[in-house]
């Protein structure tokens, strides 16, 4: 299953805010203009409403609210390691590492800044100080947002068994609401991974429960029924998430499940196209979600090579080099495509799509045993990885 594009390309991004500790929703509430601390509240309360509801509104008034805190008080720890969050929720990962870095500096014993820090790293490829800054988060404060990292990068390693039991951990210490919901929904995803599609379900309707209407949890459930063959059940949940909240994953999972139904689904493509627009305005960087969507459909794909290149730069991690292996597959280029396509798993990752495109890229480089047995290791892991391109495994892999 394609990671969810703006919750994080990594789970643990998710609870990067999370780790700051109880935030209370204050998107409603007054901030005063001449208090630090009520302005770092109030923006910790907009980002909770982000992971809530996917608004991303809600980012941008966190960040006025943090600039002005910043002004106030510019040395506030508690305002600079909010702002590191932001900066993971907007995807400005270097500048989320120098804020993680300030802060720690700023109030060493505060733990939590540890999970930042350690998420921007992963991001930008830096994944031993990464495994590093986790290892000591879990240590000094365990609880959700130390198990939640924990699991990620178990499954970064290629121990799925190993994280869904670090996942599970997080959700008996999650507290009730959207907390409990994003724990429940990241153990359906690693259940989906696996190809485990009623576990799966089970773990999705939980984070349903958790939180009613949770959209997240609606467009990852809408996938699983997709996957099962429950094609009225998938364009129901898809249409629910993308009338709650437009976002692109959530706009681009319809266009799929329409595809797979034999519906048209060009209409949806094209609004993708103009969210991405929309969100870029309010400071999010998607160059490499959106390099992703373009060439998985077929759209742009010289553009989404040069996107593909710019966010490679930018975060040099192992989803970087899987998006622009597979955008230089796709354009013909096929030895540097395999040379990206083979680091993308480089630290043993399990998984589905990433073996997808590393099989096609070698097919494309002109190995055909070599393309199938991949083809056959990504099946075997999931069956159900795209609606759009396992059945694609299905036919290069014999």
């Amino acid at each position: 299953m394609r990671r969810l594009l703006l919750a994080g390309a990594a789970a643990a991004l998710a609870a990067a805010a999370l780790a700051l500790g109880g935030v209370a929703h204050e998107d409603g509430a007054r901030a005063s203009a001449d208090d630090a601390e009520s302005l770092t509240r109030h923006a910790l309360g907009l980002q909770q409403r982000w992971r809530e509801t996917a608004d991303a509104s809600y980012l941008s008034r966190s960040q006025d609210a943090l600039q002005r805190a910043l002004v106030l008080a510019p040395s506030d720890p508690q305002a600079t390691a909010a702002l590191a969050s932001l900066s993971l929720s907007q995807h400005r990962f270097r500048e989320a590492l120098v804020l993680g870095h300030r802060a720690r500096r700023l109030a060493p014993a505060v733990a939590p800044t540890l999970g930042i820090v350690g998420d921007a790293q992963l991001e930008l490829g830096r994944y031993e100080a990464a495994f590093a800054s986790y290892d000591a988060f879990a240590a000094r404060k365990p609880g959700l947002a130390a198990y939640a990292r924990v699991a990620h990068a178990r499954e970064l390693i290629g121990r799925p068994r190993q994280a869904l039991d670090a996942m599970l951990l997080a959700v008996d210490a999650a507290p009730l609401g959207e907390p409990r919901a994003w724990a429940e929904l990241e153990v359906a995803k690693l259940h989906f991974g696996l190809g485990e599609l009623s576990a799966a379900r089970r773990a999705a309707h939980a984070s349903l429960a958790a939180f009613p209407g949770y959209v997240f949890a609606l467009d990852v459930l809408a996938r699983i029924e997709l996957a099962s063959g429950n094609r009225t059940r998938a364009l129901a949940l898809a249409r629910r998430a993308t009338e709650r909240v437009p976002l692109p994953q959530f706009v681009g999972t319809l266009a799929d499940v329409r595809a797979a139904s034999g519906l048209d689904a060009r209409e949806q493509v094209r609004l993708v196209g103009a969210i991405e627009h929309i969100l870029r305005a309010s400071g999010i960087r998607t160059d490499l979600e959106t390099a992703l969507f373009d060439v998985d459909h077929g759209i742009r794909l010289h553009d989404a090579v040069s996107r593909a290149r710019r966010a490679h730069r930018e975060r040099p991690s192992i989803d970087a080099d899987d998006v622009l292996g597979w955008a230089l597959t796709r354009t013909g280029r096929c030895d540097e495509a395999l040379g990206h396509a083979r680091r993308a798993l480089r630290l043993g990752t399990r998984d589905a799509s990433k073996l997808f495109h590393l099989g096609m890229a070698e097919r494309c480089a002109g190995r055909a045993s070599d393309a199938r047995r991949t083809f056959r290791r990504a099946l075997a892991l999931n069956p159900h990885f795209s609606p759009i391109w396992a059945p694609v495994a299905g036919r290069y892999a014999t």
